[in-house]
């Protein structure tokens, strides 16, 4: 693999969510170990997996991975990352201040954006650590999906320059002034990051035309903040020796058109490509055969096997569209189809005449690209941190800075720069278009698992705040968690692949979202080769593998439960999407 060539000591796997940068983060790190290289591998993705690949518990703490001498890993949990964070900054002053003083302060840490900062605070000193990165020689990231990801490696330049600019202000870090030790840090990340001599960003994508797209904005957006050392790797292609099933066939046309018109600053990174395997890559032969080139001898048999009679999507979309309004949620790991279930669904319910709201919080998001074209009755957004950022920016100064003085202004303008302001921002927007679910229909695409769930962290922040504000008072009132959290307002639909990994996540997105009180209406079982009924050994051999995945989600997860076939052609505009709709 070219990308494996004079490896510097950082190497970060990126891409759009599902694109397999878990499998390939952690196959090169079994290879480069085996090779005799002392590794670490670090997940920053908020809802890691690389513990399930390996079936070894691995948590907040450097672990070794059993079977594989010089491998150790880690997955930076934010929730952890945050407690430790809180006490660092509430322990010191516990016993000093009022009960109440002390209470206030936690409850000013417990949202999203504290989350955030805990992480990248974890992230940047794993970069800058001598000690650390003189016992490993790579260090290998396996980040979260590609929007989440450009957040993070953003922030290191972000709070410099805030810092830098704002010697004696405040953040959510603490007082400023006495973060100059941060600041070197934050400094010393932003260097070690644009050294293609230290650090290499491997982007990872699928031979689709959504995913390349996706992964060409991503290299344009690390190129704008100076990371310009990157390789691209077309992960898990069809090869040409299945296409005499039409099915196989059909994907592999489709995996070579998107590969020819591909777009141009792709085509000048130096590239990898992977094959499609017969395995789900989840322990050491598996993740060996990725990079090794030979086959897994843990692929189960391609006997005969039966899909399932399970309803159809098109009778959860009746089901659904009985109350006349609402709000539907679409949530999942990255890559499993959330944005195509989304506009499929939202064009079912405009098809039957009802008002339909299609939005994302994705930054990463393709909602035009799915559609291609209008329908009546529908409308499209998207909630774009940066736009939304700077409405509130421009918001908060108009109406709160208006009467302010020369010196108060600069100081309100000062903390508007920090940037947990986005976190505020994205937060509204979020709120707003809740709202509107007691008027129509609002089908909401969500972005990969771990960034929908700091979002849904601040709604319970705002929701906390607001309810300690009313308390004793008899005055009525609803926040956006409550709308979430009421059945005849809002129905979340559990969006998974009847493979190993997307289940156990999905199943682990479940239970987070009971513990807020949000219980899920629906699960859908998205490109399963199962229902499609192929007669290539390869795609028979996946199958068979789904059919237990199906059988645990039918048994144990989901109360209502949809399957959606892989199509012959990608469900692109709105004549395809209504037929994934209708196939079964």
């Amino acid at each position: 693999m070219k990308f494996l060539q004079q490896a510097p000591g950082f190497l970060f796997f990126t891409g759009k969510g599902g694109v397999g940068k878990t499998s390939l983060a952690c196959a090169t790190a079994v290879y480069l170990a085996e090779a005799g290289k002392r590794i670490l591998l670090v997940s920053t993705d908020p809802a890691s997996n690389v513990g399930q690949v390996f079936d070894a518990a691995i948590g907040h703490q450097i672990t070794p991975i059993p079977g594989v001498t010089n491998l150790d890993a880690l997955e930076i949990n934010p929730a952890q990352a945050a407690a430790l964070y809180r006490e660092r900054i509430v322990g010191p002053i516990r016993g000093k201040l009022p009960e109440s003083a002390v209470k206030s302060i936690e409850e000013q840490l417990s949202g999203a954006c504290t989350t955030e900062i805990a992480a990248f605070d974890e992230f940047t000193a794993l970069l800058t650590d001598s000690e650390l990165t003189s016992r490993y020689d790579h260090i290998l990231f396996d980040t979260a999906p590609t929007g989440h990801t450009i957040r993070l490696l953003q922030l290191p330049g972000a709070w410099d320059s805030f810092i830098e600019k704002n010697p004696e202000g405040a953040s959510c870090l603490g007082p400023l002034a006495g973060l100059e030790k941060q600041r070197q840090r934050y400094h010393q990340a932003v260097t070690a990051l644009s050294d293609p001599a230290r650090t290499r960003l491997v982007l990872v994508a699928r031979a689709q035309n959504s995913t390349l797209q996706e992964v060409a904005r991503t290299s344009g957006e690390l190129a704008d903040i100076g990371l310009n050392n990157q390789y691209l790797v077309i992960n898990g292609c069809m090869p040409e020796s299945e296409i005499d099933d039409p099915l196989a066939a059909a994907i592999y046309r489709r995996e070579r058109q998107a590969l020819q018109t591909m777009p141009e600053p792709l085509r000048e990174l130096v590239t990898d490509h992977t094959r499609l395997l017969p395995c789900n890559l989840v322990g050491l032969e598996a993740l060996r055969s990725l990079l090794s080139g030979e086959q897994s001898r843990a692929i189960a048999s391609a006997g005969d096997y039966q899909s399932p009679l399970l309803p159809s999507m098109q009778e959860m979309v009746d089901e659904m569209a009985k109350p006349g309004h609402g709000l539907i949620m679409l949530m999942g790991k990255g890559g499993v189809g959330k944005t195509t279930m989304s506009a499929a669904i939202a064009v079912a319910l405009a098809e039957r005449g009802y008002q339909v709201h299609l939005t994302t919080s994705d930054p990463a998001a393709h909602l035009t690209e799915t559609l291609i074209g209008e329908l009546g009755n529908l409308t499209v957004s998207r909630i774009d941190p940066h736009a939304e950022t700077e409405l509130y920016r421009q918001h908060v100064l108009e109406s709160k800075g208006k009467n302010l003085d020369a010196q108060g202004r600069s100081l309100l303008e000062e903390d508007l720069r920090s940037p947990c302001t986005e976190e505020i921002a994205v937060f509204q927007a979020f709120s707003r278009i809740i709202r509107e679910a007691t008027a129509h229909f609002i089908v909401m695409d969500t972005a990969p698992t771990g960034h929908t769930l700091l979002l849904l962290d601040a709604t319970g922040a705002y929701h906390r705040e607001i309810a300690r504000h009313m308390e004793g008072k008899s005055l009525h009132f609803t926040t956006p968690m409550m709308r979430l959290q009421d059945p005849e307002q809002t129905k979340v639909l559990i969006v998974t692949l009847a493979e190993t990994t997307p289940v156990l996540e999905a199943a682990s997105l479940q239970e987070d979202l009971r513990r807020a009180g949000i219980e899920p209406w629906a699960w859908i079982v998205n490109n399963s080769l199962a229902a499609a009924q192929p007669s290539s050994m390869l795609l028979r051999q996946r199958a068979v593998q789904e059919q237990q995945q199906i059988e645990n989600v039918r048994q144990h997860y989901a109360k209502r439960l949809a399957i959606v076939p892989v199509l012959m052609e990608e469900p692109v505009g709105v004549q395809r999407l209504q037929v994934l709709l209708t196939s079964r």
